[in-house]
């Protein structure tokens, strides 16, 4: 295992979101904690090394962590880029970001609406006119696509379990068709902006906005307003490429076989193609740092658009999603973050508003797509947030 401590330059790093539930209060826009400046201890170094000591085991064959509190920050590495080989893990590799990629479209739509191409509060239907049928009698704002209130049905997909999904792991399933499948569906039976449900598709429409108000690609886009301002230089979109390009640790999905053994499969090569604008980005962990960094500072979204980012939608129960972003409340502190995860792959962003707590991590799981306990993901949120 490798690990390093020095003088915080600028903190990036992860919470609970993708280590179980946690209790959040359903309110709009919460406040900022408050400043923890005066708070000068350093990351748990200890802690964070036993959280991740031991890997390869049955839940992750590697992990990679970046923790930033105010007394510095504190970045490891552990366990193997692939068990045939025993090698260490890369401690610079890249990896299926999944979700996380919802905060660069969100970052990309706002950007774009700060420039006024886009109007928050405008139908969607009306941009994307031959998306939409008549059973869409709601107006479906943007904002409601930001939020995840718009009351569209989840699209298409290519299996309904990890074996049907791995058998067409090199089939191409576009965006169009996955959006146009949950358009078809019609409407669900609630008013848009009064109920919060995530899903994919609703950042599957966004790539598809981004792409018709801008007349260029979803990537091209993404990476000219969000990557390139957040110098994230290894970070890219697929495709329909099945490869992780450069420097990678492999991803395993571990399988039961008859006699009750397990397996584990590599799922390291896999086409996202149809998760897109709302999950196939892959990156590192710096990268997702410098983007959680310069995101809260407002050096990507510019005022007022930025708080979009950072408030939750008013007079919706429960409803913890902004945004690109979710909160919850931790140990007295509002954390703003998102987690992500591929078979193969589960990574977290978050931190504090004011960047005094931050964790970055990408774990990989072994059973990642589980709704279940993650006891390695889960230790190190435990010991990065104490």
């Amino acid at each position: 295992m490798r690990a390093r401590s020095h003088a915080v330059l600028a903190a990036s790093v992860v919470l609970a979101l993708a280590a179980g539930p946690l209790a959040a209060p359903a309110f709009a826009a919460p406040p900022a904690p408050a400043s923890r400046s005066a708070d000068q201890r350093g990351p748990d170094e200890e802690a964070l090394r036993a959280a991740v000591a031991g890997l390869p085991n049955q839940y992750a064959t590697a992990a990679l962590v970046r923790v930033g509190t105010p007394g510095g920050d504190w970045h490891g590495s552990a366990g193997v880029r692939d068990p045939a080989s025993g090698r260490p893990a890369h401690p610079d590799a890249r990896f299926r970001a999944g979700s996380i990629t919802k905060v660069v479209t969100a970052a990309t739509v706002l950007r774009l609406a700060a420039q006024d191409e886009i109007d928050l509060d405008a139908p969607v239907q009306g941009y994307l006119p031959d998306l939409f049928t008549p059973d869409f009698e709601q107006p479906v704002s943007v904002r409601h696509l930001l939020n995840h209130t718009s009351g569209i049905k989840p699209g298409d997909g290519l299996g309904d379990d990890f074996a049907e999904l791995y058998s067409h792991r090199y089939e191409t399933l576009t965006p169009q068709q996955v959006a146009a499948s949950a358009i078809a569906k019609g409407p669900e039976d609630f008013v848009p902006g009064t109920r919060q449900q995530y899903l994919n598709i609703n950042y599957t429409i966004l790539g598809l906005l981004i792409e018709k108000v801008t007349g260029r690609s979803y990537a091209s886009e993404a990476t000219r307003l969000v990557l390139r301002p957040a110098g994230m230089h290894h970070t890219y979109f697929p495709g329909t490429d099945p490869r992780i390009r450069g420097p990678h640790n492999r991803g395993y999905q571990a399988v039961e076989r008859p006699d009750g053994t397990t397996r584990l499969v590599d799922v390291t090569e896999w086409n996202q193609a149809d998760r897109w604008a709302a999950g196939d980005m892959i990156s590192t962990t710096a990268d997702l740092e410098r983007l959680l960094t310069k995101l809260f500072r407002g050096k990507i979204v510019p005022q007022p658009e930025l708080e979009e980012m950072f408030t939750t939608p008013a007079g919706v129960p429960g409803a913890v999603r902004s945004a690109g972003l979710e909160c919850r409340e931790v140990g007295g502190q509002v954390f703003w973050g998102k987690s992500g995860s591929r078979y193969g792959y589960s990574a977290v962003v978050a931190g504090t508003r004011d960047l005094s707590r931050t964790l970055v991590y990408s774990v990989n799981s072994t059973d990642a797509k589980s709704a279940g306990p993650k006891p390695v993901a889960d230790a190190i949120a435990a010991a990065a947030l104490q």
